[in-house]
């Protein structure tokens, strides 16, 4: 009788094929998980400018100098990215935007993040204040990378507004 007949002969001949399938299978499942976390970074990159964004807005509309919200907002905002601070007479507006390259493939292209948000500026906001804490605010010198400009009331709608820009540098 011939041993190698029946479910033996049918187990050697496929014994080869779950290795070849692997083979094949392995490269999609790196690409699709490549491509999970390159999108968990675009959403962690998109909400950090968001909550970046909305803090602020909220220091903007406070009264807070511009240089020391554009400061909170770098700090809180991705590596990189672009603020841009805008106060007139009636509301504070904020945009930060980022490009997020996964760290894996510096080759890939750049997926571009934005948020913006827009505070109503408190009354009395944005006048000097005369005491904090019993002592007098003094106001950081501004930094070469950043750009502050007043723009005339014609520009405003009738409104005088401060503007002031920077970029994060890596």
């Amino acid at each position: 009788m011939d041993h190698c007949s029946g479910p033996a002969r049918v187990r050697d001949s496929s014994r080869g094929s779950v290795t070849a399938e692997t083979a094949v299978v392995l490269p999609a499942l790196i690409v699709i998980l490549a491509a999970g976390l390159w999108a968990v970074a675009v959403v962690e990159a998109q909400l950090e400018c968001a909550d970046a964004a909305r803090s602020g807005a909220r220091a903007a509309s406070r009264g807070e100098p511009l240089e020391w919200v554009r400061d909170g907002v770098r700090a809180a905002a991705p590596v990189g990215a672009r603020v841009k601070i805008t106060r007139d007479a009636g509301r504070a507006r904020v945009e930060v935007s980022a490009g997020v390259r996964p760290r894996w493939g510096l080759s890939l292209p750049e997926v571009a993040v934005r948020a913006v948000a827009v505070s109503a500026v408190e009354p009395g906001a944005g006048q000097e204040d005369t005491a904090v804490a019993g002592s007098a605010r003094q106001q950081p010198e501004l930094p070469s990378r950043a750009q502050e400009r007043a723009v005339p009331a014609s520009a405003g709608a009738g409104r005088a507004r401060t503007e002031i820009e920077g970029v994060e540098t890596a």
